[in-house]
């Protein structure tokens, strides 16, 4: 077989990648050394992205890369960033503890890569016990903030500046929804692209950090250390959601979790927006029709998970109700997955919304995870044009975003990508029971149905084994093997894994 896809090229690039993984692995070094912690750990990983980057990297002098080039590279960086990742994790031997889920021989490689790839892919689900977060240097809490950060990062400069093709319905709309004609076209090269996004992104992290360390400045937030600031900045912008803490954002005071949701809410927004508002444009964002579904969305889950929280008596006060229901339903929206409070506790209600929410995802164009909010948008108008159609056959009712027309063939895609997500979420959640029950676990069907959700669309807690104060570490050996490539597939929405495995690919 003649295979004509320029791997080389692809390699090539993905090498670049790894190479300048260096950079920031050089923030959890720095702070171990400070702390007179281990640094061999983050010195064996900057060994070893540097040597793997520049290896590949002499595999070709050409880096023009074709639609099928960028499918192998972006599918190849995403795990090999996640591979290198899981040095330090492996290496500190994270749960030394002899109950820890770390314990055991294919124990520690497994779970270093889940924690890794949940960082990487902004999941936030762990495998970390309460006894890990208050046993393990502030280093390794530093690198998998740092982690989230790059894959929030990473996603946006795959989305917006480099391969719009590969967001099946997402990118291509996401230039209607915002008037341009090309996203591109913020800036006349995609260089200066990803500049003005590594711009914007780094601009919303220290602005965060600034208020949180404010806060904790003023006696505001005594928790809230520069530490804490700087951590929960990195995953609240990058709407991730790990946190160094192992009640999440319910360490902290009333004041931070509010604040908290507006940060997620801008994380989850479309960054060609984002930049039209600091150019200005302030009312860009209400222009957005695909804005105004993804904040009417959040607005009205919150009000009814707040209702039925608080006709349950799963909370006490009218501040606290608004302010758990509304916090968790953005964390899950956003695919954020903080938590302000154990919602696994609350009544069925409110986590069968909950759930429900996490199937949402914010704009196209953001750093969230999901199905996201323009893909709902474009699927329910083209239903309503469909029943339109059934009652006046002859009419001609194109869907529309704002003033543009939505091209049959995205509907087409669109609706497709949908199904394929919810068949693979349906499979996902029937291998977690089966593997479960093999193993002498007993999950039920909602909790089964919750991790699968979690893990596929990255949202990181559930309910049950995987509660927000909870961890993945309770779920069997090879299911949790399965989920990594799980969080890896649905990071990177799918397309780019799955048309790797056609021969047609590689040979046609």
């Amino acid at each position: 077989m003649r295979i004509r896809v320029d791997w080389r090229s692809s390699c090539s690039v993905t090498g670049t990648v790894l190479f300048w993984l260096a950079v920031p692995l050089a923030a959890p070094l720095a702070l171990a050394a400070l702390d007179g912690d281990e640094t061999i750990p983050f010195v064996v990983a900057i060994a070893c992205t540097v040597a793997i980057g520049t290896l590949l990297e002499r595999l070709s002098d050409e880096r023009d890369l074709g639609q099928r080039e960028a499918f192998l590279m972006v599918a190849m960086t995403w795990f090999g960033v996640a591979l290198i990742g899981a040095i330090p994790f492996f290496l500190l031997g994270l749960g030394a503890d002899p109950a820890s889920a770390f314990s055991g021989r294919l124990e520690g490689p497994v779970n270093a890569m889940f924690e890794s790839m949940s960082g990487l892919t902004t999941t936030g689900a762990t495998v970390m016990s309460g006894w890990d977060f208050t046993n393990q240097p502030r280093s390794i809490l530093l690198w998998r903030q740092v982690q989230q950060w790059l894959g929030g990062l990473g996603i946006l400069i795959v989305a917006i500046g480099l391969l719009s093709n590969l967001m099946v319905g997402g990118a291509q709309l996401m230039e209607t929804e915002t008037q341009t004609q090309t996203v591109t076209k913020l800036t006349p090269e995609i260089e200066s692209t990803a500049r003005l996004i590594w711009g914007l992104y780094v601009g919303l992290t220290v602005a965060a950090a600034a208020i949180f360390y404010a806060f904790h400045l003023l006696g505001l937030a005594p928790e809230m250390d520069l530490f804490n600031a700087i951590s929960h900045a990195l995953t609240s912008v990058s709407t991730a959601g790990f946190s160094p803490e192992p009640d999440s954002i319910g360490a902290f005071t009333p004041l931070v979790q509010w604040t908290m949701i507006p940060i997620m809410i801008v994380g989850a927004t479309n960054f060609v927006l984002l930049y039209a508002v600091a150019r200005g444009s302030y009312t860009r964002p209400l222009e957005s029709e695909e804005f105004r579904f993804y904040i009417g969305v959040i607005a009205v889950f919150g009000a009814i998970v707040s209702v039925l929280v608080g006709l349950a008596g799963d909370t006490v006060g009218y501040e606290p109700t608004l302010r758990h229901g509304l916090f968790n339903v953005v964390s899950m929206v956003t695919t954020t997955g903080y938590a302000s409070t154990n919602f696994d506790l609350w009544n069925p209600g409110a986590k069968h919304i909950l759930f429900l929410g996490m199937f949402v995802g914010g704009m196209a164009g953001s750093t969230t995870c999901s199905i996201k909010s323009l893909r709902w948008l474009v699927i329910l108008k083209g239903l309503a044009r469909n029943l339109f159609l059934s009652i006046h056959p002859r009419a001609v009712r194109p869907v529309r975003l704002g003033d543009t027309v939505v091209d049959e063939d995205t509907i087409n895609d669109i609706f497709a990508y949908v199904m394929l997500a919810i068949i693979i979420f349906f499979l996902l959640t029937i291998f977690i029971v089966v593997d479960a029950a093999r193993d002498g676990i007993t999950v039920s069907e909602f909790e089964a149905l919750g991790a699968a959700a979690s893990i596929f669309l990255n949202i990181g807690p559930a309910f049950g084994l995987a509660g927000p104060f909870d961890n993945y570490a309770g779920f069997p050996l090879f299911t949790r093997f399965v989920m990594i490539f799980m969080m890896w597939i649905g990071r990177i929405e799918i397309i780019p894994v799955l048309v790797l495995l056609l021969p047609a690919y590689w040979r046609s």
